[in-house]
């Protein structure tokens, strides 16, 4: 696949195939595709964890937040949920992390498995809104360890299309009627600034 087409397919994807579950093997090639990534100083102080059961992805669902836009959306209907997880996790340590160095980690981490789980064709929803607490009720997430990132996956079901920001400026995400998802870029020309 191309990668101009791979970046712009990779779109958050909010509602999947609830009983298509991830192939075995799938998150943890995801996290090895991040764990490859680049990442600031050679640190590699990000750690995961996978959720792939139906009885923990149930359990784990209402810890997220979802599509703050989409005000009178509560989130996907139960066939349409994420059907795998992965948590991003950094170190307390001062040691062990740089700020900002490590919150950069973190997003160049979800970017590689986003754009790795769309190369397979599935779709992706990256969280920083979520209650920390209710994933360590359902996660052993180690004490000298925080959530930094959630990431959803799943076999996509919505249709999302890129558009071209309009006249009024807006860049929020939007569906139709038939439940078409929009996202609106600016133009390339808004934001290369020069070449030179």
């Amino acid at each position: 696949m191309d990668f101009h087409a791979l970046v712009s397919g990779a779109r958050t994807c909010r509602r999947y195939h609830g009983e298509r579950r991830l192939e075995e093997g799938t998150l943890p090639w995801l996290v090895d595709c991040a764990r490859l990534s680049p990442c600031g100083g050679n640190m590699q102080s990000l750690r995961f964890l996978a959720v792939s059961s139906p009885e923990k992805c149930e359990r784990f669902y209402p810890a997220l937040a979802w599509a703050a836009y989409l005000k009178d959306w509560p989130g996907p209907v139960e066939a349409e949920r994420p059907t795998g997880y992965v948590v991003i996790l950094v170190p307390l340590s001062k040691e062990d992390r740089t700020p900002p160095n490590t919150m950069i980690d973190v997003g160049i981490a979800a970017q590689s498995m986003q754009l790795a789980a769309w190369s397979r064709g599935i779709g992706a929803c990256m969280f920083r809104s979520f209650s920390s607490k209710s994933i360590a009720e359902v996660l052993p997430v180690p004490e000298d360890y925080e959530v930094a990132m959630v990431l959803a996956f799943g076999h996509a079901l919505e249709e999302r299309r890129l558009v071209p920001v309009g006249e009024d400026e807006s860049i929020r995400y939007y569906r139709d009627a038939s439940g078409v998802h929009y996202v609106p870029k600016r133009a390339l020309k808004e934001v290369l600034l020069g070449e030179f």
